[in-house]
């Protein structure tokens, strides 16, 4: 394969997918090997082979949306972000949700299930305590089957909890073996479901929707702007939105409330 067929490729095959070559950018390479091995299971010469194939058989770009998908997670991601849930948003949140009996929350696009073990053990350990008749349920979701088996496992590498405080690592994770494992009081506040975020968006309503690092990074600004709105539609009024650090929202449907997190009027 030569030098630059794989960008091309993608500059090529990704708004077919309705995903932004801007997006991509940094995490090509974790893309572009696993097209190549999947050019290698074809046993085709090269990207150029594989965008020919790809114009022959319609049922390959299912294939290659899943090879598309960008899986970068850990635990407490953005320490910045979970601060201020911790001591602004979770709260005020849950203030509004305390007559309900349940502050209701959704992590669209959960991977391996950091992120929603990580809002439920900042609740459990650090919110809660407040609100000792409020329950919290977290709806995680994701398109990968694989991840979600893994994040209903809920065992971890220790590297991928380096950012989480010690003291919320040591309370809500056993060690086995080389990994640690989130313990049962934690994990029950999650509900792990497949879902892909093109796809219709769960009922909720939800007082609390994260969506990070997805949605607003690798779609284009056509389907993010869809995909906001169905977003918006989901959150209670007074509910908030979290994106990622570096993502940007569509103009005129969320109001800005803290940096990465919006509010619904």
């Amino acid at each position: 394969m030569r030098a630059g067929d794989d960008v091309a490729f993608l500059q090529w095959a990704l708004p077919r997918l309705h995903l932004r070559w801007e997006g991509f950018r940094r995490v090509r390479g974790q893309v572009c090997k696993r097209i190549a091995r999947r050019i290698d299971e074809l046993a085709l010469p090269g990207f150029a082979a594989y965008r020919a194939y790809l114009e022959q058989h319609a049922g390959e770009w299912a294939r290659l949306d899943e090879l598309c998908r960008v899986t970068i997670s850990r635990f407490y991601r953005d320490h910045a972000v979970f601060a201020q849930l911790e001591h602004l948003v979770l709260p005020e949140l849950a203030t509004r949700a305390a007559a309900r009996g349940v502050l209701r929350c959704w992590s669209a696009g959960c991977a391996s299930g950091e992120e929603p073990y990580t809002l439920a053990i900042v609740w459990r350990l650090r919110v809660a305590p407040a609100f000792p008749a409020l329950r919290l349920h977290v709806l995680a979701t994701d398109a990968d089957a694989h991840l979600l088996e893994r994040a209903r496992r809920g065992c971890y590498d220790p590297g991928t909890l380096k950012e989480l405080p010690a003291e919320l690592r040591e309370a809500a994770f056993d060690a086995t073996g080389d990994e640690l494992c989130v313990r049962a009081s934690f994990r029950d506040d999650v509900e792990l479901v497949q879902h892909d975020l093109r796809a219709p968006a769960p009922a909720g309503p939800f007082d609390l929707v994260l969506c990070r690092n997805v949605a607003f990074t690798y779609f284009d600004d056509a389907l993010q702007r869809e995909r906001l709105a169905h977003l918006a539609d989901r959150i209670v009024p007074g509910g908030a939105l979290v994106i990622g650090g570096h993502e940007r929202l569509p103009q005129g449907v969320l109001a800005p409330w803290l940096p990465s997190i919006f509010r619904k009027p």
